[in-house]
């Protein structure tokens, strides 16, 4: 789009920004900034990205303690404070060590442990039978096996010797510490719980003839796979695809993660993934509609991608969604035979994922819809635009204000007579405007919530692409412009790797686009592709700050 504005310095600007708009790389369109200056980092090469330490989110806990130990998750979700999204939770740039964190971690590790041996759930973890308090055998077999599935690798045999110490806890005359097998299983698992290769994902790798490149091990891959397409650890499958050394292979890893996405896991991960690009994470709805909602967006996902699998900009472009008869309600649509299916949208002005009440409540603002936050979804989520933040002196809490005019478009139209405003709000606002028949609900409509006689425009503008009416018609713009794909596939590198991409990494991001355009836009291929390459079993090291 070539755009290169002005800081809105008035009294109303953008906010809420989600940085982004790598340089565009041979034939992709471009990629710039609403407002001076863009993004640049450190990189110094486009063999692999860069790599450190990264802590799991609270979500990749919950889930590893899940698979692992059948545990529900309720201590991670009670005691962990939630992640910075940015849109995703695993930015590793933005994670931070602090002793409420430890304190957190400590009595997650308490409770789970605590929870793992009694009776109803130790046979989850200890297979072996013990023949009492003592049983060496028993207690290093459950070391060992606890020990590959937490740190995604074997323990060395020092690391067992060592958790194998805490069995004097189980035996010794100790008013305060019951005689018993499982006092040392959950001493060792409290222990595991809290040691830093289970927590983070640490990758070491072994140099390669390219200074600062290291090749990963079948262990690091398998956890680069798993948590990538499960959002969780690796299970005793991978791990053994890891311990005979065959994925090191591109071809091994592609079959592996076939495999990987067939299971329901991958669905979930999947979901997810699109809730927190798209935004929707949280809906501002009532719990029966947030469930009718999240049914709805899920169910389009998972025709796309799994059920019927077809090209991926058919999640936008869909005519047809999944209504219960709420939703049907909700939408003015016709209730569907049996309760709930899916049905055929009336013209081409609703169309795709945009259309759910899911998306159309995730950027709002007042109460009500918010051309503004609306357009910067638009420009950040899916065009991966740069819109700077406001001047530290606007109050962006307050809403526009424009006399005594009581129609939101007058307000917000004032954006646009303000030099210093009028810049960025002329490539947000006009987005909004073309979505504004849509509420916070997904209900279409004519005028201003309470106020009949303020009536809404049917149609907006895409600066630079275009004018529309409804998300159907921009969804077509924004899949016409070719820009859409790009994006998307930003973001899910920028997923990958666990931060937003630096600029020497766009060459990688457009031979990914390049794949996903060649193979027909098919995501579960060109994740296959993806984690096949050779350059996803590389590391770059770190740059020095």
């Amino acid at each position: 789009m070539g755009l290169s504005l002005a800081a809105c310095q008035g009294d109303i600007s953008a906010s809420g920004a989600v940085p982004g708009g790598l340089p565009g790389g041979p034939g992709s369109g471009g990629r710039s900034s609403i407002g001076p200056g863009g993004p640049s980092g450190p990189g110094n090469s486009t063999t692999a990205s860069a790599s450190v330490a990264r802590r799991l989110s609270r979500s990749e806990l919950m889930n590893t303690l899940r698979d692992v130990l059948g545990d529900d998750g309720a201590a991670a979700g009670k005691f962990l404070a939630e992640d910075e999204y940015r849109p995703f939770d695993n930015d590793y740039t933005v994670q931070r060590a602090s002793s409420a964190l430890i304190d957190a971690l400590d009595a997650v590790a308490e409770q789970v442990a605590t929870r793992a041996v009694l009776p109803a759930n130790r046979g989850k973890l200890v297979t072996c039978t013990p023949t009492g308090p003592g049983d060496a055998a028993c207690l290093r077999s459950t070391v060992q096996t606890l020990g590959r599935r937490l740190f995604r690798r074997p323990l060395a045999e020092d690391e067992v010797t060592a958790y194998l110490t805490l069995q004097a806890f189980a035996v010794e005359d100790n008013a305060f510490v019951d005689n018993d097998f499982y006092t040392a299983v959950s001493l060792v698992l409290r222990s595991m719980l809290q040691d830093p290769e289970v927590l983070y994902r640490i990758e070491v790798g072994k140099p390669t003839t390219e200074p600062g490149i290291f090749k990963l091990d079948g262990y690091e891959l398998a956890t680069r796979l798993s948590f990538l397409l499960w959002g969780s650890g690796p299970d005793d499958a991978l791990l053994d695809l890891a311990a005979n050394g065959s994925l090191t292979e591109g071809g091994t890893r592609g079959t592996a993660a076939a495999r990987l996405l067939a299971d329901p896991r991958a669905r979930g991960q999947l979901e997810r993934f699109h809730a927190m690009w798209l935004g929707y994470r949280a809906i501002p709805a009532s719990p029966e509609l947030a469930a009718a909602f999240s049914l709805e967006t899920n169910k389009l996902i998972g025709r796309v991608l799994f059920d019927e699998p077809s090209s991926y900009l058919n999640l936008f472009t869909s005519p047809e969604t999944y209504v219960t008869p709420l939703l049907a309600t909700q939408y003015g649509l016709p209730a569907p035979a049996g309760g709930e299916g899916w049905v055929s949208y009336p013209d081409t002005k609703r169309a795709g994922i945009l259309s759910h009440g899911s998306v159309l409540g995730a950027f709002s603002k007042f109460s009500d819809t918010s051309p503004t936050q609306r357009g910067i979804f638009v420009q950040t989520r899916l065009l991966c635009n740069t819109v700077l933040p406001p001047p530290a002196n606007v109050n962006v809490d307050v809403p526009p204000a424009n006399g005594e005019a009581v129609c939101k478009l007058e307000r917000y139209d004032l954006h646009r007579t303000l030099d210093s405003c009028k810049g960025c709000h002329a490539q947000l606002d006009p987005i909004g405007y073309g979505l504004e028949s849509y509420d916070i609900g997904g209900r279409y409509r004519t005028h201003d919530d309470a106020h009949a006689e303020c009536l809404l425009p049917d149609t907006g503008e895409l600066p630079g692409h275009g004018s529309f009416s409804g998300p159907g018609q921009l969804s077509q713009l924004l899949v016409d412009s070719g820009e859409l794909e790009q994006c998307f596939v930003q973001h899910l590198l920028s997923y990958a790797v666990g931060r937003e991409l630096r600029e020497d990494e766009a060459p990688a991001r457009d031979a990914l686009l390049a794949t996903f355009q060649t193979g027909g836009y098919a995501l579960p291929s060109l994740l296959q592709s993806f984690v096949a390459d050779e350059r996803f079993a590389l590391r770059q090291e770190e740059a020095a700050p």
